[in-house]
């Protein structure tokens, strides 16, 4: 069943009235504003990875937190390795799966994403992936979860029952490793397939097999600010 996704301007003083009246609704609109304005968007999510959804042809990145990439793993201890970005996708797209999500907006990124403290039923998603240990507090943006990642820690879930790469670290590593051979240091490649522009960055599971070819119009990008810009969107995690 296709939905309709509409803007709807919040004053912050009605921001809490309106939050719940949306409550009421099965699956309200995307719900958008900008300047000092209170924003939410509502909808069904679709999954893009860990930490990202999207709805109503929103990207939204969850903001205080930062999951695993997909082609990462990690450290189980005596079970070995585990594909802990997978789990990590997995674990969002379970608990968003058939429920309406609704995000307040702190923003957008460079990257043109809406930052997002996000509910899916009213159950706080963001700091759900943080309790489970399927993410991180990304304290670099956020300490809002910093408690909630010490507890779960302290309970070896998830990422914290083995060695576990933090993100920001993997990502730093598979962009140097690319760098070296990327034309330029531009080690972004932009794909052009049936599906649409889409851009692998370095730790995307299947960048390794993409191949640019500029006959077809696809090239390198410098970073992924770039890549959006060009009209290029990042590759979904499944």
């Amino acid at each position: 069943m296709s939905e309709v996704f509409r803007v709807v301007r919040l004053k912050p003083v009605a921001f809490a009235l309106a939050a719940a009246a949306l409550l009421q609704a099965p699956y309200p609109g995307a719900a958008l504003t900008t300047g000092n304005e209170a924003s939410v968007i509502s909808g069904r999510a679709t999954v893009v990875d860990g930490d990202t959804l999207e709805i109503g042809g929103e990207r939204v990145r969850l903001e205080g937190i930062d999951a695993p990439e997909a082609d990462q793993t990690c450290g189980g201890g005596w079970l070995g390795t585990w594909k802990c970005g997978r789990a990590a996708t997995a674990a969002l797209r379970w608990m968003t799966g058939g429920r309406r999500v609704d995000c307040e907006s702190a923003g957008r990124d460079k990257y043109g994403r809406v930052l997002g403290w996000c509910t899916a039923d009213g159950r706080d998603i963001n700091a759900e992936m943080v309790r489970s240990g399927h993410a991180w507090a990304f304290v670099k943006y956020s300490t809002r979860y910093q408690v909630l990642e010490a507890e779960a820690r302290k309970a070896k879930a998830g990422i914290w029952k083995g060695e576990a790469e933090p993100p920001w670290l993997f990502r730093e590593r598979r962009w140097a490793d690319a760098e070296t051979e990327a034309p330029k240091g531009c080690a972004i490649k932009g794909n052009v397939t049936a599906n649409g522009h889409i851009y692998h960055a370095p730790w995307s599971p299947w960048y390794a097999k993409v191949r640019v070819e500029p006959s077809k119009g696809e090239r390198w990008f410098c970073s992924e600010a770039e890549a959006v810009k060009a009209g290029f969107r990042p590759a979904m995690a499944h």
